[in-house]
């Protein structure tokens, strides 16, 4: 009877350490796959910040050279300094309502027909 505990507890050893050399091997696919997500990420906020930061001055340039000339009024710098209403989320609400109707039409559809055949059968054998 010992010796028979004595080789269950060896094989579930073997077994939580392979299991636990797995666990190591795949979290660390994990931290690469968000260590890329994560510079990924950095790389667009730059982007971003250079962006806005080239339409701030280009921006203020404008206003200077409209109020050097006389020609800027209230209106005019309000709408040159107010923020555009667009964002990021719009766009990728419309980009995954496309994925979801492309995903439900090859889910559904064939299985669509099918379904309507079935029932055509039975309503043949119902008479």
């Amino acid at each position: 009877m010992n010796k028979e505990l004595k080789k269950k507890e060896e094989e579930l050893q073997e077994t939580l350490a392979r299991q636990y050399e797995l666990f190591k091997a795949e979290s660390g696919d994990w931290v690469k796959i968000g260590g890329v997500v994560l510079v990924g990420g950095l790389i667009a906020l730059a982007i971003v910040k250079t962006r806005k930061t080239r339409k701030d001055r280009k921006t203020e340039e404008v206003l200077e050279v409209l109020e050097r000339e006389g020609l800027l009024t209230k209106d005019i710098e309000r709408k040159l300094t107010e923020s555009s209403k667009s964002s990021f989320w719009p766009g990728m609400g419309q980009r995954l309502l496309i994925l979801g109707l492309a995903f439900a039409k090859e889910k559904f559809l064939p299985n669509l027909f099918t379904a309507q055949q079935g029932d055509a059968e039975v309503q043949e054998e119902g008479r």
